[in-house]
């Protein structure tokens, strides 16, 4: 009856110690538990997400910039979780992320694997080489080697130039390997989000110089990447075309491209 007695008391022991832990949950200021949701995204693509050395090592940016005005609005915390961009759709499928953020163009390819909420921001492309190279237009790069980052809108819209432009095409997986294969000579060009581009332009020193590029297509945009059937993206959403409206997303693109 004691071994009885004492196996009870220290299974109440134990039941309330593991609700105390409240495993990937936290306590707000009311005592209430809160959801920590998981943000994936690839840390290289400034001013959109990337880590500020001279700072820190804080990933900072306009799109986590977003994520906290919206998991705060809904009530979440929320951590990132940094990873080559490739990673960044089989990681939700796995269910290793909650959401991505990642100046992600929300493609037909894409949208049969995930869900997408509605686009917050479109920017265009843009060719980037070294000062004076002579490179301006679309039509420049035939016999050049051209660079791209692996998975992403620009390397589908450089497949479609090589159909008309005779051009080598090569993919890294993060922008600053363009960059550097750019500087190194060992890529002619480099086509790039023009927004992203614009910051390695301006800390280049003259170094490199960039040319959008015209399209009469629809300009691409960015949107928030969910798990198929996720209740977190009409969520998101809601808060996301309040956010627009109301001016408030139009303020974090003024802070992070107006620079």
């Amino acid at each position: 009856m004691k071994k009885l007695l004492s196996l009870l008391v220290s299974s109440i022991l134990l039941i309330g110690l593991l609700s105390a832990c409240g495993g990937g949950e936290e306590k707000n200021e009311s005592g209430a538990q809160k959801k920590v949701l998981k943000m994936g995204t690839s840390a290289d693509y400034p001013p959109f997400e990337y880590i500020d050395t001279a700072k820190g090592n804080e990933i900072i940016g306009f799109d986590v910039d977003l994520a906290k005005m919206i998991t705060k609005e809904l009530g979440y915390e929320f951590e990132i979780v940094d990873m080559d961009f490739t990673g960044l759709i089989p990681a939700l499928q796995s269910g290793k992320v909650d959401f991505v953020l990642a100046g992600m163009t929300p493609t037909e390819d894409r949208k049969k694997n995930v869900d997408f909420s509605d686009v917050y921001y479109v920017s265009r492309n843009m060719i980037v080489s070294k000062k004076g190279s002579g490179i301006k237009t679309v039509k420049d790069l035939k016999g050049k080697t051209v660079g791209v980052q692996t998975g992403s809108i620009q390397e589908g819209e450089a497949k479609k130039i090589a159909k008309t432009v005779d051009m080598k095409l090569e993919s890294r997986n993060r922008i600053p390997e363009l960059i550097q294969e750019i500087q190194s000579g060992r890529f002619d060009a480099a086509i790039i989000e023009d927004t992203v581009a614009k910051g390695y332009l301006k800390t280049s020193n003259g170094k490199l110089e960039g040319h959008t590029i015209p399209t009469n297509e629809q300009e691409a945009g960015s949107a928030i990447a969910f798990p198929k059937g996720s209740k977190l993206r009409d969520e998101f959403n809601k808060v996301l075309q309040e956010k627009m409206k109301n001016g408030e997303v139009d303020k974090l693109i003024k802070k992070w491209f107006d620079q």
